[in-house]
């Protein structure tokens, strides 16, 4: 909205024109006022007229803006003088997974002030979504349901006009499951790939182990944060992936960072969903799990985000000079007991994802790379030196049931 002052000669008033064309004859002749004669002097002395924005005084869309970030201004007045909240609304977020968890990962995002949210996902709003998840309703079920990643970008922009949230239809390509349309495949990952690289953030929603895999390893190959929520029936998981250093040479990194969520496995990722019997194919949880999952994982964000090392930090399981307090590896949570657990855990070098031949090998063949580990998954296996690992622990128990039996023979027991 616009503002312009007129003031009249020899008169004590002045006249506010609001949204009206400068050239129009209509304001010089107004009934029982002498027309404009000139111009008010402007701030650096010269004659024209003045404007005033009122935009952000009347524009409900600049009043919710305004609203949503005083709220967190608050916060940085009086508890956290030293919260760098402009970091976080200018940070790109990608969530992979616009389901239970996505949904409310990116609530809590907007409520921390997150200005780019984009999401990814290939299902369609089912009857059974919108009371799990908090971006859907029952029209968007109808019809077949709309496509989930569309949809929750489209209402998360109903929730907060201000924010850039984005969807896109992309089927991720999972390790284990052979390609059956290669040209497809390959578009998705090349999409998939162009996302990871627009944003500064990634979070793992997925449904699936092996849908993790592909997201995982483009997050480490190009230095993003990348925060992993699972859930189980009455169990959580919430952890941030340790990060590949750019200022350090690779082969100094094969031991000593922080792992991934397949440092743990010593088989690689198969396929774990065609299988699945009815009652199997939905993840059955605990309906509180993944709202505390969801805020876990994104106060993890946003305490990386204040640390100076950011994605690069240790686990810090006690530390006061932190902004936010600690910044632990993992979180694991138990809804039996009401407890959770502060872990951590160093990388794996035969991982599958994250170890440094793996990253050597995508860097030198890409897409070739990923065909092949999808086709095969027992090749990522012969690259990180997996199956050689293995005929290292049999041949090692062959040795210690040798020792046993020596040791029982020696003391005379059969």
């Amino acid at each position: 909205v616009q503002v312009l002052k007129v003031n009249h000669f020899n008169k004590n008033f002045t006249t506010l024109f609001l949204n009206q064309d400068l050239n129009d004859n209509k304001h010089n002749n107004i009934d029982g006022v002498p027309p404009v004669i000139g111009w008010e002097r402007t701030s650096h002395g010269k004659l024209g007229p003045k404007i005033a924005d009122l935009g952000a005084l009347i524009n409900p869309e600049k009043l919710a803006e305004q609203a949503v970030d005083l709220n967190l201004k608050l916060m940085k007045w009086r508890l956290v003088p030293d919260l760098d909240l402009d970091v976080i609304k200018n940070t790109k977020v990608l969530i992979l997974g616009a389901g239970t968890l996505g949904s409310y990962v990116s609530r809590c995002l907007l409520a921390w002030g997150t200005r780019h949210v984009t999401f990814v996902d290939s299902g369609k709003v089912s009857f059974s979504n919108p009371v799990r998840q908090p971006l859907y309703n029952y029209d968007d079920c109808l019809s077949g349901g709309k496509p989930k990643a569309a949809t929750a970008a489209e209402n998360l922009r109903r929730i907060f006009p201000g924010v850039n949230a984005k969807g896109f239809q992309i089927d991720i390509p999972m390790v284990g499951h052979p390609i059956k349309d290669e040209k497809k495949e390959y578009e998705d990952f090349k999409k998939l790939a162009q996302l990871v690289d627009a944003n500064d953030a990634i979070f793992l929603c997925l449904d699936s182990r092996e849908a993790r895999w592909l997201p995982t390893l483009l997050g480490n190959v190009k230095h993003k944060i990348v925060i992993n929520s699972a859930l189980g029936f009455e169990s959580y998981l919430v952890m941030r992936h340790g990060c590949i250093d750019p200022a350090n040479n690779l082969e100094n990194q094969i031991e000593g960072r922080l792992g991934c969520y397949f440092c743990s496995d010593i088989v690689a990722p198969k396929d774990s969903l065609t299988d699945r019997s009815l009652d199997q194919m939905c993840t059955v949880t605990r309906p509180g799990l993944a709202l505390l999952a969801s805020s876990l994982a994104t106060e993890l964000f946003v305490s990386i985000l204040q640390s100076p090392m950011k994605q690069y930090s240790n686990h810090i399981a006690h530390d006061k000079t932190n902004i936010l307090g600690c910044l632990p590896h993992q979180l694991r949570g138990y809804l039996h007991n009401f407890e959770t657990l502060k872990l951590s855990s160093k990388n794996f070098r035969c991982c599958t994802a994250c170890s440094v031949p793996v990253i050597r090998e995508f860097r030198e063949h890409g897409w070739h790379f990923v065909k092949t580990a999808l086709n095969d998954s027992t090749y990522l296996e012969d690259v990180t030196g997996l199956r050689e690992f293995h005929k290292n622990a049999e041949s090692a128990a062959v040795l210690l049931d040798e020792f046993d039996e020596l040791a029982c023979e020696d003391q005379g027991i059969e």
